[in-house]
């Protein structure tokens, strides 16, 4: 009293303090000005805390763990002596040594007060830049007992029980936490272990003997070595950034487990104290005492590891995210050949979650193993060599556990690759579903992707079985060590007897041994995903990128050539056949540059080499000054039209209205609802074809570079409007005039006034001079414009410009817009499409559980409750059963019937472990069923959606659904039913297990029951807002993801790679803002209710002692050890089968709005065609062609009318039926990946003559036949390994294939040169010689053959007629002629 705790303190300051100090110097924040707070901890300290508090006031330290921990000591030292001095009051009184008495009450007053004190932070140092935050992140300005007990994300919690938080409420990202910070190392770390790699492997191929090809099986080998080694790479980067805080990590651990095995020890004492009657009861107290605090303590240094980890993983995540986010901005062609955009998301979303799981978990593959010793130490020392086969068990369930690991990583591979496949499927789907529409087309997909499905679920079941057997093995383990141990120390020797002491802390040991045990297998589970993760992320992170030396960026010089190819050959891979040979260009500076070339003949390819977008493998290309690239398929954002074309410039008014002005766009400002406001859906959904590509120009031309790069951005547009933007942008006279200007065209109206004419023949320049001098040359290209001479002047004509696809938002899914003449749209949302992914507030509701628990049904539910219970009586039982055996009385130093008290021991285990095997098998197989209804309900549900949903749901939101979703449906949900189940029948036991020992208890369980109640339901509320908030900021990082690796190109053009990256950033840390506070409400919830789990252990312990006369040691030793293990953390019309027979269409008062409040696109039409007729739809932008043919596909409802095909109302009938009975020939040719021949009969309904038919009609015969798969051809992703052209004649072959009875053509021809247009109309003329066609009009000589042409203008026909008659009545269409030249 007078020597040891007074001195215990003081010697524990005095040798931490020098330490601390020492930490300090090295680790200073700046300086905390002199606070009222820092004045009153100095105030009556002894020297060594007064030196502290001044050493962490200069140093920044705002709550000295230190001191609290010295402070604590104090006081706690300080309650004995505290006791005895009332206790000496009360007896002698205070008078008889009054001034001592006031002395310690005065000594303990300051102690208690500097306690108290210590327990706030202080002010942040007067250095901290980043004080000023809008919401900034409390944990920062948290005292040390704060963030112990997470008491600093008490105010979260309140807010989110009151109200249901908004994005808004959650706090900003601490700055260690976000992207910036944690990227900017990591990235140069990684680039110089991806160098270091790369002389690894190059010195190892260097000293290979050079002889033939390797054979197929070394390149797979050498493969997998590259795989492994790029995966270690990246481990030893992450573990060198994020190493020090996670050892922190470890140090929490360490602490943890010294108070675990702390308290058997004390169970131990206070059995002892149990069985001798004789010892002071204040023993008995202190040892209640003792049991609570090791165990809070321990519950308290478990979840600061667990924070700690989780921090980690969340770091970890953003570094990830952000390498493979730069990486796919610089990744080569042939790499992205091989890795799409579904894979790029699974690897940000599945395999980024195995790595955080890991940093969780890794720490038990070394840990458990060093428990489980010391828990086998433990129980030698109290069972002796009996001990031996508790080890002996735990050996033999070992090797099965690391087989079943090793099972379940190759499963996880193999389910893997098919949710890659699944996965890039869907998001193929998402990309072409518009055409997945037209074709009908949805039911082959939805198979293919159901294939997938199955596949993965598969590999899953396997893998969840073999698991269920590990749960089992390791769950039945404690129960065999303890069965192993007890029955042979009982049956080798009589006189070992089983008391309570033996008994319970014997169990308590193996209570403990059981967390290893069940958190090995799942450790080394997670370990094994995680390095498969590892592998496939090095993998994908160690892809060729491309190089940039290989074109030569020189700065701009108003002299010279703008770019030089010398000797150029380039190819798409490192192997394969070059796509370009022998080019030789010197484009001078302020020249116009035209190239032509049949389709497939290189065009794209050498815009390609000279952005560097190609492989070099020989030459040199030369590019001086900045670079704007206009690409072949229009790349829109899904942002306004403004930021589309301003492209993250400043904003010059007068250079953007000559810019839009230029780029023909004011006409489509005026319809588009909030002019350039309005937002343009993912991959410019709601534009026309013309109109993406006049934005996409219009972003280059607003770029003002050096060297323009225009990948034909005229094929889409009319003859006029090119004629215009030609006139206005790269002419003579155009904005562009003195800019170098490098134009692929079909256009030969245009070649006179280009400076420099290449002509492009298989991957190679043929010709090259000005028009007059190829003319004069009379070589091939003269040919072909003698040939086309006729066609020349009609080139200009009328190209039935392009169709206004959906102008805006389309009514709900499943709503049919009613007809309306009342506007009731609100301004401010009139520009709006898209619709960002909407937290849902509020409790999970009921029905949602039932949903779920019905699609897996009562057949296997009822078997799972009666498991589960069957399970947690069985354990009951057998525990029971040994505090009765504990208590039997022994007689002449043994206890009877051993031999009968271990076999119902033993069966009562094995019955246990059966239903635990059988409950973890049903919950999984539940699991997996649910999984694959609800998969399917989804896929149903997203297929049958019409267009309008598509246009408002950003793709990013669906893949995150099938991807992040539905792996939390087959994983976490079965995983979160199996721990809801465990923990609610382990509770029901122990309150049970509590209340039969001491019935007194109750009065304490029902309060804490209560307490229990009301702080869960706090979590609750805030918990699941947190969660869909997480969710809902997850959506976005996809979306952007998607849209950033589909417009790589156009971003590496002109250097915007940076901004990106900050975009991507921007989301990233917006998603980790809501996830950070997630995981710390799961803590602050176990802290809190662990706490009260401990009470329980206190009073348990209390009452014990207090009743130690009519209690028998073995009832309490299972009550006590028993609350030490309180879980409180918790279609249809039949239609004829040849319809349509004739082919006649009538359309009577068709009316057609895109949404409600809208104009009406098509204002009640009456029309009749009849049967093998042929007609041309004309008119201007906004006319409503492409609305008639969206309304015959049904793609859009009708707002009022009807619309009969053979007399039969469409609207009648069912959508698969009508779309897979009529064919279009779209704008936009999608392939999805997969072989050519899919993309060509999806069904596999025609026989393979037929499809090569179809191939020689539309002109691709000789091209496939050339292919080394012919048919079987792999198609890439949106068929990129296909130039446009050919994607056109692939889109041509499909509708000879299906020959239906009507076939619109949508502006078909857009991206094929003139000779290969005349074949195809040559085609259609024959072939469909007995069809009812209509066609969207492109160039206006293809229509002059037909029996009819209707003149739409503004949703109206404005004349119909013969094309003679029309040109007779000198009206519209005889305008649009003569403008044509056709006239």
């Amino acid at each position: 009293q007078h020597t040891v705790l007074v001195w215990f303190p003081c010697m524990y300051l005095w040798s931490c303090g020098p330490l601390y100090l020492v930490y300090l110097w090295f680790t200073g924040q700046g300086g905390i000005s002199l606070t009222s707070l820092c004045c009153a901890k100095t105030v009556s300290v002894c020297l060594l805390a007064v030196c502290v508090i001044q050493w962490e006031r200069m140093k920044g330290c705002r709550s000295s763990v230190l001191l609290f921990l010295f402070w604590t000591l104090t006081v706690v030292c300080s309650l004995v002596p505290l006791r005895a001095n009332i206790q000496q009051i009360i007896e002698e009184g205070f008078f008889t040594d009054a001034m001592r008495f006031i002395a310690f009450f005065v000594y303990f007053s300051l102690q208690l007060t500097q306690l108290i004190l210590s327990c706030f932070s202080d002010q942040r140092p007067s250095t901290d830049t980043h004080t000023y935050k809008k919401n900034p992140c409390p944990v920062e300005d948290a005292s040390f007992l704060s963030k112990m007990l997470f008491w600093w994300f008490g105010g979260l919690v309140i807010r989110g029980y009151r109200t249901p938080l908004q994005a808004e409420d959650l706090w900003c990202l601490r700055e260690e936490d976000s992207s910036d910070c944690i990227i900017a190392d990591l990235e140069k770390d990684w680039a110089r272990e991806c160098s270091k790699l790369q002389q690894k492997e190059c010195s190892l191929s260097g000293c290979r003997p050079t002889g033939p090809k390797l054979t197929e099986q070394t390149q797979l080998l050498k493969k997998l070595r590259q795989e492994q080694n790029s995966g270690f790479c990246l481990f030893r980067v992450l573990a060198r950034s994020f190493g020090p805080f996670f050892l922190k990590g470890i140090l929490f651990l360490i602490f943890h487990d010294v108070f675990m095995f702390s308290i058997p020890q004390v169970l131990s004492l206070l059995l002892g104290f149990m069985r001798d009657q004789d010892s002071d009861l204040w023993k008995g107290f202190m040892f209640a005492l003792l049991l609570f605090l090791l165990s809070s303590l321990q519950s308290l240094f478990n979840h600061q590891y667990m924070y700690s980890c989780f921090t980690v993983g969340m770091r970890v995540k953003t570094a990830v995210m952000g390498l493979v986010y730069r990486k796919s901005l610089v990744i080569s062609s042939a790499a992205r050949q091989s890795c799409t955009v579904g894979e790029i998301v699974n690897l940000v979303s599945a395999d980024t979650q195995k790595l955080m799981d890991m940093v969780v978990y890794f720490n038990a593959v070394w840990v458990a193993p060093i428990e489980i010793a010391l828990c086998l130490f433990f129980l030698w020392q109290r069972l002796g060599p009996s001990a031996l086969a508790g080890i002996a068990t735990v050996i033999l369930i070992f090797p099965l556990n690391g087989f079943i690991a090793k099972m379940r990583s190759k499963l996880q591979v193999i389910q893997m690759r098919y949710t890659d496949s699944r996965i890039k499927l869907m998001n193929e789907i998402l990309s072409g579903i518009k055409i997945l529409k037209f074709y009908a087309w949805e039911q082959a997909f939805l198979e293919r992707v159901l294939g997938y499905r199955e596949k993965e679920l598969n590999a899953l079941k396997r893998s969840q079985v073999l698991y269920s057997i590990s749960i089992a093995s390791f769950n039945s383990s404690s129960f065999l060590v303890t069965f192993a141990m007890f029955g042979v120390y009982v049956l080798i020797d009589d006189k070992n007897i089983l008391d309570a002491q033996k008994v319970f802390v014997s169990m308590a040991l193996i209570n403990i041994l059981k967390t290893p045990l069940s958190q090995l297998p799942f450790a080394m589970s997670t370990t094994m995903q995680a390095i498969v993760s590892l592998r496939r992320l090095g993998k994908f992170l160690c892809q060729d990128e491309l190089k940039p030396d290989d074109v030569d960026r020189e700065p701009y010089s108003p002299d010279g050539d703008g770019v030089v190819i010398d000797s150029g050959t380039f190819g798409w891979s490192k192997e394969g056949p070059p796509c370009l040979m022998r080019i030789n260009v010197r484009v001078k500076k302020g020249s116009l540059v035209a190239v032509v070339g049949h389709v497939g003949s290189g065009k794209s390819s050498l815009l390609s080499a000279m952005l560097g977008e190609t492989e070099k493998r020989s030459g040199r290309v030369s590019v001086k000054g900045s670079v704007a690239y206009v690409p072949q398929q229009a790349w829109i954002q899904n942002a306004t039209l403004k930021d589309n074309i301003v492209f993250g410039q400043e904003r010059k008014e007068s250079w953007y209205h000559r810019v839009v002005e230029a780029c023909a766009l004011l006409p489509d400002l005026e319809i588009l609802p909030a002019g350039d406001g309005t937002e343009i859906g993912e991959k410019g959904l709601n534009l026309s074809g013309g109109q993406k590509q006049r934005v996409s120009l219009a972003r280059a031309v607003y770029r003002k570079a050096d060297v323009y790069l225009l990948d034909d951005p005229l094929s889409a547009v009319d003859a006029h409007v090119g004629q215009h933007i030609f006139e206005r942008v790269f002419g003579p006279k155009g904005l562009l005039k003195d800019q170098t200007r490098v134009l692929v065209t079909h256009g030969l109206s245009f070649l006179p006034q280009a400076d420099l004419i290449l002509v492009m023949v298989e991957g190679e320049i043929t010709e090259m001079g000005s028009y007059l001098e190829l003319m004069a040359r009379d070589g091939a290209f003269a040919e072909f414009i003698r040939l086309f001479a006729g066609n020349e002047r009609k080139e200009r004509s009328h190209r039935g410009e392009e169709r206004w696809n959906t102008l805006n938002r389309l009514q709900p899914p499943g709503d049919k817009a009613a007809i309306s003449d009342t506007e009731d749209q609100e301004q401010e949302d009139v520009g709006k499409l898209t619709e960002a992914d909407k937290a849902n507030t509020g409790r999970v509701k009921l029905e949602m559980y039932v949903e779920y628990f019905r699609t897996i049904g009562l057949a296997l539910i009822i078997p799972i409750v009666v498991l589960y219970a069957f399970q947690q009586a069985a354990s009951l039982a057998y525990n029971y059963w040994l505090s009765v055996w504990a208590d039997d009385p022994i007689i002449n130093g043994t206890q009877i019937d051993t031999d009968l008290k271990l076999g119902v021991f033993g069966a009562l285990g094995f019955a246990q472990g059966v239903s635990i095997f059988g409950t973890t098998v049903a919950i999984s197989l539940g699991g997996i069923i649910a999984s694959r209804h609800l998969h399917l309900d989804l896929l149903n549900n997203v297929l049958r959606s019409p267009m309008a949903f598509f246009e408002v749901t950003p793709s990013g939101n669906l893949l995150n659904r099938f991807s992040k979703e539905v792996d939390a449906i087959d994983c976490m949900i079965p995983d979160g039913v199996k721990m809801m189940l465990g923990y609610l029948f382990k509770l029901l036991e122990v309150c049970i297990i509590v209340l039969v020992a001491m019935p007194f208890a109750g009065v304490i369980l029902l309060p804490l029951t209560l307490l229990y109640a009301f702080i869960q339901s706090f979590y609750v509320a805030t918990s699941c807002q947190l969660r869909r908030l997480e969710a809902v900021s997850r959506s976005p990082i996809y979306t952007h993801f998607n849209e950033t690796v589909q417009g790589a190109s156009v971003i590496r053009a002109f250097s915007e790679q940076q901004r990106f990256i900050l975009q991507a950033n921007g989301r990233v840390d917006h998603n980790q803002t809501a996830y950070f506070p997630r995981f710390v409400a799961t803590r602050w919830l176990a802290v809190n209710l662990e706490f009260l789990g401990n009470l329980l252990v206190l009073a348990a312990a209390t009452l014990a002692v207090m009743g130690r006369d009519t209690l028998s040691p073995g009832i309490v030793g299972l009550a006590v050890s028993h609350s030490l293990q309180a879980p409180w953390t918790i279609e249809g019309s039949m239609l004829p089968l040849a319809w349509p027979t004739h082919g006649t269409i009538e359309l009577e008062e068709y009316g057609l709005q895109y949404r409600k409040g809208l104009d009406w696109a098509l204002k009640g039409i009456s029309l009749s065609i009849q049967e093998k007729e042929k007609v041309g739809i004309v008119g201007r932008t906004g006319a409503g062609k492409s609305s008639l043919a969206l309304g015959i596909f049904r793609i859009l409802e009708a707002a009022k009318g009807e619309i009969y095909i053979d007399g039969i109302n469409i609207a009648q009938i069912g959508l698969h039926a009508l779309r897979s009975r009529i064919t279009i020939i779209p704008q936009d040719p999608v392939l999805f990946s997969g072989s050519l021949r899919m993309n060509l009969d999806p069904f596999d309904g025609y026989s393979d003559e037929e499809v090569w038919r179809a191939l020689e009609l539309s002109h691709l015969k000789s091209f496939v036949s050339g292919l080394p798969d012919k048919l079987n051809h792999e198609c890439s992703e949106g068929g990129e390994n296909l130039s446009l052209g050919q994607r056109q004649l692939v889109c041509l072959a499909r509708a000879l294939l299906r020959k239906t009875k009507i076939l619109v053509l949508d502006e078909a021809t857009a991206a094929v040169d003139l000779e290969t247009d005349n074949l195809i109309q040559s085609t259609i003329r024959t072939q469909f010689d007995d069809c009812t066609v209509l066609t969207i009009a492109h160039r206006l000589n293809t229509i002059m053959d037909y029996t009819r042409v209707i003149v739409m203008d503004r949703g109206l026909i404005t004349e119909m007629d013969s094309p003679s008659n029309l040109i007779s009545e000198r009206g519209q269409f005889y305008l649009m002629c003569r403008e044509a030249g056709l006239v």
